[in-house]
């Protein structure tokens, strides 16, 4: 009888502990109701999230997405919605491979490549010093990165990565008294960082023999470090800091040479930055405000030509980061919070963006329309309701190859997880 008892109890406990687990998990599929559209949950792991934004995620063939869990790295069926470890380990992602279905990760401060489907791993080289690899070029013969050439500093300086935690930003006050938003205490960290004028870095690794050469010496900090998608000897990268004091976007060439600016400003406290190429290679994008925190806008520059196009957007509408689709037909946001530069009353949304010219007036054209910057705005669309999301964590939002659906990671629901919203609003919820 005591056995018995016992048996039971533990059954109870049993139970009641797998139904508070199952209460505390997040919902794998619902509705939004402010917006119609359906999310599903892509993670099962908590603390999983998604690449940055502008990471590529996703196989070429469009039939996977990888993303980071507390125990490694794990792809994710974009049909089936099947997960499979294919990393052990924390590691840092780079990028999944545009040829070779290959991610490519460090670990421990080696660099390793591992195909998706057979798990195949090679290591390609242990860097010769301490330092992160950003991206892969286009044809995946080079990886490219940066590094603080002084001994104990980390990217932000004195090895502090975390803006906020800060004891000495915690307890300082803003010209009106009040204490520092966290944004603000972003702001002087970044500002405090950059005045430093640490020697810098810019290197490329070859994949197939893992040497290491040095294209850039400097003393602005540089960040945010881009190979075009289709150019194999295209970069991107930016000199960080706060973005009204800096000349933020920049172009290169793999050897170093071609140096170009590509935002000049015309106004004080305009501001460009979070910029990403296009799915193409033709085109980059990036937010653009005139002023900062005023007037908003998604700007895009032409490379081949410098031709350029600026699409408005209003206050709620501004994203942290911003995205294109691969066919460059609808672009998309991660909203924000009020404390952030755009101080949306009503921002915490994704968004989809349908970019829309400005017509000419009677079809009358401006004799040099085709030297100007060609002028459109954005028709928005709220997608996922992000009320209950710490912006704290971005969502870092990007479309999936096919278009059809947007993948953002969240703390909606407590633990981060990696979601997905359906484009195309729920046929439930259709109307004529």
């Amino acid at each position: 009888m005591k056995t018995t008892s016992l048996c039971l109890v533990a059954l109870v406990l049993c139970a009641q502990t797998t139904l508070a687990r199952r209460q505390q998990e997040p919902p794998r599929e619902w509705i939004d109701k402010e917006t119609g559209h359906r999310v599903v949950r892509l993670s099962q792991e908590p603390g999983s999230e998604s690449l940055y934004f502008h990471q590529n995620a996703y196989t070429t063939e469009g039939d996977k997405l990888i993303i980071t869990t507390p125990t490694g790295v794990s792809t994710i069926n974009l049909k089936t919605h099947e997960i499979e470890k294919v990393v052990d380990g924390r590691v840092n992602v780079i990028v999944v491979g545009r040829k070779s279905r290959q991610v490519y990760y460090t670990k421990d401060g080696t660099l390793y490549a591992t195909h998706l489907d057979t798990r195949a791993t090679r290591e390609i080289v242990k860097l010769p010093f301490r330092g992160g690899l950003s991206s892969l070029n286009a044809d995946e013969t080079l990886l490219l990165g940066a590094r603080t050439e002084v001994e104990g500093q980390g990217p932000y300086g004195g090895g502090q990565r975390q803006f906020g935690s800060n004891p000495d930003l915690a307890e300082m006050k803003g010209p009106d008294g009040k204490p520092l938003t966290y944004a603000e205490r972003k702001e002087v960290m970044m500002n405090n960082r950059l005045e430093q004028r640490l020697p810098m870095s810019m290197y490329t690794v070859s994949t197939k023999t893992g040497e290491v050469k040095t294209i850039l010496r400097t003393t602005d900090w540089l960040g945010h470090l881009q190979f075009s998608p289709t150019d194999p000897n295209l970069i991107m990268f930016c000199h960080e800091g706060p973005w009204h004091k800096v000349d933020r976007i920049w172009t290169m060439h793999a050897d170093g040479s071609g140096l170009t600016k590509i935002h000049t400003r015309t106004m004080n406290m305009e501001i460009a930055g979070h910029e990403f190429f296009s799915d193409d290679g033709k085109s980059i994008w990036y937010d653009l405000q005139t002023p900062r925190g005023e007037d908003f806008w998604v700007a895009g520059y032409e490379i081949a030509t410098g031709k350029r196009t600026w699409y408005h957007l209003q206050r709620d509408e501004w994203s942290v980061h911003f995205n294109v689709s691969r066919d460059g037909a609808l672009f998309a946001g991660d909203g924000g919070d009020s404390e952030m530069v755009a101080h949306a009353p009503d921002g915490k949304w994704i968004y989809l963006f349908r970019p829309t010219a400005v017509p000419d007036v009677a079809g009358i054209r401006n004799p040099h329309s085709d030297d100007l910057i060609k002028s459109g705005f954005f028709k928005a669309e709220r997608l996922v309701n992000m009320s209950k999301h710490n912006y704290e964590l971005e969502p870092n939002v990007s479309f999936t190859p096919d278009g059809k659906w947007l993948v953002f990671r969240s703390n909606m629901f407590g633990p981060t997880h990696v979601f997905a919203v359906e484009v195309e609003k729920a046929a439930a919820t259709k109307t004529d």
